[in-house]
């Protein structure tokens, strides 16, 4: 194990057109292969997308779906006197917006439709309503948790 100090947390520049670190970091996720500005225009149109069929703000609902997406326990395999047990640990803020982000654009991109900004745009209402497959994916992970606690004091 290092020895060393931790790297400082890079945390990437606020988005130029709703200011929002948040929205920087899910473009930095569904870009592919460095077209940033591609990721962006699908971001955006979604968010458009968004704006027309609810007449709400598209950035309430972007923050309610990642809230509604965003897991607070998961499990954990650690192992302990030659057996592995599954144990339940808290999601730290960091890593529940990871988690439910990733977890977003893959429902997205399994789902049905004729392009990515449509498929983005249900799946973040979805989210948005408590529904969807980022969701059950929450839910999935939560119900895992709460079948495993009873080896929660294996936490470390």
């Amino acid at each position: 194990m290092s020895r060393r100090s931790k790297p400082a947390k890079r945390i990437p520049l606020a988005d130029p057109v709703y200011n929002s670190v948040d929205i920087s970091k899910f473009i930095n996720r569904i870009m592919r292969r460095g077209k940033k500005s591609l990721a962006e225009k699908i971001f955006y149109m979604t968010l458009e997308r968004i704006k027309e069929r609810t007449n709400a703000d598209p950035m309430e609902t972007f923050q309610k779906a990642m809230t509604n997406a965003t897991p607070l326990l998961e499990v954990k395999a650690r192992r302990i006197g030659g057996s592995t047990y599954q144990v339940p640990i808290e999601v730290k803020a960091d890593r529940g917006f990871a988690l439910a982000s990733s977890w977003l654009i893959e429902a997205a991109k399994k789902r049905g439709g004729k392009s990515f900004i449509d498929k983005l745009t249900n799946e973040l209402m979805d989210a948005a309503n408590g529904a969807g497959a980022a969701c059950k994916k929450r839910e999935d992970t939560h119900k895992m948790a709460e079948a495993n606690k009873a080896f929660a004091h294996y936490r470390y």
